[in-house]
């Protein structure tokens, strides 16, 4: 922490008095930066374990700002480390607001809120791919069950590399089997990739904590072209979460079958999250699991 205060007071030519870290992830972490004053600055630092990630998430937050209606950050820059190994830095706006995880002050506001979600998750899910899919960094012309066969490959092969993984055997064989199963998992899907946010939770949103009117979006994922149902696979987290999911989809529907497809993403995104960071979900791998063995049997 203290090499990062005073890298960041070089960077900014301003002495920082402190750096206070205020959320803290396996891959991330997010810090408040104070002046000599102790007084907090209107940016923040968030510092990424993996390479490359900083400058992908900056890309990709200037991106939906410019395709969208809704307040993205400011994004300042990218501090990078070449002569020794340390965590890269993207210095980004500091927004006012709250989660959209607090409560609406009545049921009415609630519905409001979600209408504004919706409506600003639909602009960016109005530009449609053009044929191409896949992450920031490597945008391939593809069709999505291709594409994510792919991942689903890489995961696997990458996972097998490792021996203290946490996973059980059954584990091992439940994500065998949802391997064999893709193309019966895909057999409808015809839904063209867009453009999405990519982390999509009511963690990544925020709303004014008196008028409860959604302010801005924080928080995306690497992700950039990929279908709308990869996209809501995440509201999973509470009866807030399935509420604003099923609203997006009384406005917009996805094809039926994606309410199997939606414990296959939650399920290889754990698995994902193991193979970057070394840890994940165990309750968010077993639910989806469990969720999924109907469409295994």
């Amino acid at each position: 922490m203290e090499r990062l205060r005073t890298e960041l007071s070089h960077l900014l030519g301003e002495k920082l008095s402190r750096v206070e870290c205020i959320s803290e992830k396996a891959d991330t972490t997010l810090w408040t930066l104070y002046d000599a004053q102790e007084n907090p600055m209107p940016l923040m630092a968030r510092s990424f374990s993996l390479p490359g990630m900083a400058q992908q998430v900056a890309w990709k937050t200037t991106m939906l700002a410019r395709n969208g209606t809704v307040r993205m950050p400011v994004i300042y820059g990218v501090m990078t480390h070449e002569e020794y190994d340390g965590p890269d830095i993207l210095l980004l706006e500091r927004l006012r607001g709250v989660s959209v995880e607090a409560p609406a002050r009545t049921p009415e506001r609630w519905d409001q809120l979600k209408a504004q979600i919706v409506e600003a998750l639909l602009a960016w899910h109005r530009q449609d791919s053009r044929g191409c899919v896949g992450a920031v960094d490597s945008t391939q012309e593809n069709v999505w069950p291709a594409w994510y066969r792919q991942r689903v490959e890489v995961l696997w092969s990458t996972l097998n590399q490792f021996n203290n993984t946490g996973l059980t055997m059954q584990d091992k064989r439940l994500l065998f089997r949802t391997r064999e199963c893709l193309p019966d998992l895909f057999a409808d899907f015809n839904d063209n990739c867009v453009l999405i946010h990519g982390n999509f939770t009511l963690q990544s949103m925020l709303k004014d904590p008196r008028s409860d009117q959604l302010l801005a979006m924080v928080g995306p994922g690497v992700m950039l072209w990929a279908p709308r149902e990869y996209e809501l696979f995440r509201l999973m987290d509470g009866t807030l979460a399935e509420d604003l999911l099923w609203h997006y989809l009384q406005r917009a529907p996805v094809a039926e079958s994606f309410i199997c497809r939606r414990w296959l993403y939650v399920l290889w995104n754990e698995i994902a999250q193991l193979v970057n960071t070394g840890h994940f979900n165990r309750s968010s791998f077993d639910l989806a699991g469990k969720s999924l063995l109907p469409w295994l049997a």
